[in-house]
């Protein structure tokens, strides 16, 4: 196995479960890839806000497999509070005892930072989506944005509902995502199942979440984790594989690539995968940062909200998590931050600061003992019309050779449930013979409950 990251850690489980002798090479000296902590003086520092939604099954069953459920908390019911600096009074979005899509009509009816115009479209779009074929490469060559104007849906409501959830789960806005894997998202998440947009997060650092558990469970298993360990070369030799780590090498019979698209390209042997080259490149990726903000007192009661007409997007209160004691620590969440990646620390300071103070009024007295900030430059492959035409298959053209990672063929958006499901699709292709390239695997591969 090459890479830790949450699609490596599922292959080398399911492997290891099934009798395999298991390696795993990853070139940092921690698991959990993009879901990592780190320390900051006292501070257990997440490198981003992580959730789950109750239809991340397959990454439930991850957490299930760490031992680790407890450590996770999932909202009974959907509730997400929105703020805006043009309202006096947060407002709601929670699903009721109905049916989807019924279960969040009486908080669109009531939505206030849209006009009722706008809420009153909102349904018939709705509808529309649902009945969307993500799975055809028409809805993946169109704009969401360009469908949702079609669909009647103004800027407006695009902005301030549709890419309330949009933009998180998608890392672009609806303009700049393929209406295939936006159908996904709401599909799954908001119109099939009441239940399914119900959000979860971790109660601790994620390095005691999915990197130490992971670590113990692939050790107990029967596994070797190489730590600080980077494939430099994939070579075939007569039985199998040869893995270049340094001056070290190792054989195998069959390899997972769990490893960033532009480093699998590379390490692939010529025509594994039936794409173009430079396939990696021009997928492309999406950056997301994280403004820490440490107060010295209690400014938000909730555990989080989202905010709409205001640059913020999402934020969190990270307190517990941080190991703060005394005051509130916070995490303003922007995804698709293509316009923050490159900006100094001190000027995020001087953006977010203020549009804080607006959306939450309790902050303007508080005093920020600590401000800082984390990216993450390609956080996701960026999700843009055509994009399935660039995300290879699980297994390869390359016998004993498959892939694992969010990036590939999964249906799903780069998330960490698609992580999941391509390490288990990753993992059955290594344990079930089967053709030389695989079909991509499905959204419905598990029910949603």
């Amino acid at each position: 196995m090459l890479g830790g990251g949450l699609a490596g850690i599922t292959a080398a489980l399911r492997c290891a479960d099934a009798g395999l002798d298991v390696t795993l090479l990853e070139s940092k000296g921690h698991l959990g890839g993009l879901t990592h902590s780190f320390r900051r003086g006292e501070l257990d520092v997440d490198n981003g806000q992580h959730v789950f939604l109750r239809c991340c099954t397959s990454y439930v069953e991850l957490l299930r497999r760490l031992g680790v459920l407890d450590k996770v908390f999932l909202q009974p019911r959907l509730a997400i509070q929105v703020r805006s600096p043009r309202l006096r009074e947060p407002v709601w979005l929670r699903r009721n005892g109905l049916p989807a899509p019924l279960h969040l009509a009486d908080s669109v009816l009531k939505y206030k930072p849209l006009p009722v115009a706008d809420r009153l479209k909102f349904a018939s779009a709705a509808f529309a989506l649902k009945g969307v074929d993500r799975d055809s490469a028409a809805a993946d060559a169109q704009s969401f944005g360009d469908w949702l104007r079609r669909h009647g849906q103004s800027d407006a409501a695009i902005g301030k509902l549709w890419d309330l959830v949009g933009i998180a789960t998608l890392n672009a806005p609806a303009t700049g995502a393929s209406l295939a894997l936006a159908a996904t998202v709401f599909q799954v998440g908001l119109l099939t199942d009441a239940a399914a947009a119900d959000i979860g997060w971790s109660k601790v650092p994620l390095r005691e979440l999915h990197g130490e558990p992971a670590k113990a469970r692939l050790t107990e298993a029967g596994a070797q984790v190489l730590l600080g360990t980077k494939a430099t070369a994939l070579t075939r030799v007569e039985g199998g594989w040869r893995i270049t780590a340094g001056e070290t090498e190792f054989v195998a019979d069959r390899v997972v690539l769990a490893v960033p698209p532009e480093v699998a390209e590379r390490l692939l042997p010529p025509g594994s995968v039936r794409l173009p080259e430079g396939w990696a490149r021009r997928l492309g990726s999406s950056p997301i940062v994280n403004a820490h903000l440490v107060l010295d007192r209690k400014v938000l009661d909730q555990p989080f909200f989202a905010a709409v007409d205001s640059p913020l997007q999402w934020v969190f209160d990270r307190t517990t998590q941080s190991g703060v004691d005394g005051g509130q620590c916070l995490a303003v969440s922007l995804s698709a931050a293509d316009d923050l990646i490159d900006v100094p620390v001190r000027e995020i300071r001087e953006r977010i600061l203020p549009e804080l103070r607006r959306v939450l009024p309790a902050a303007a007295t508080a005093h920020v003992r600590d401000f800082f900030v984390t990216r993450e430059r390609h956080a996701t492959f960026r999700p843009t019309p055509g994009t399935a035409a660039l995300r290879p298959q699980t297994r390869t053209a390359a016998d004993g050779i498959v892939l694992a990672g969010a990036w590939t063929a999964t249906g799903w958006p780069a998330t960490m449930e698609g992580a999941v499901r391509s390490g288990d699709a990753a993992a059955r292709a290594l344990l079930t013979p089967g053709p030389a390239l695989d079909e991509p695997t499905s959204p419905e591969g598990k029910d949603i409950r």
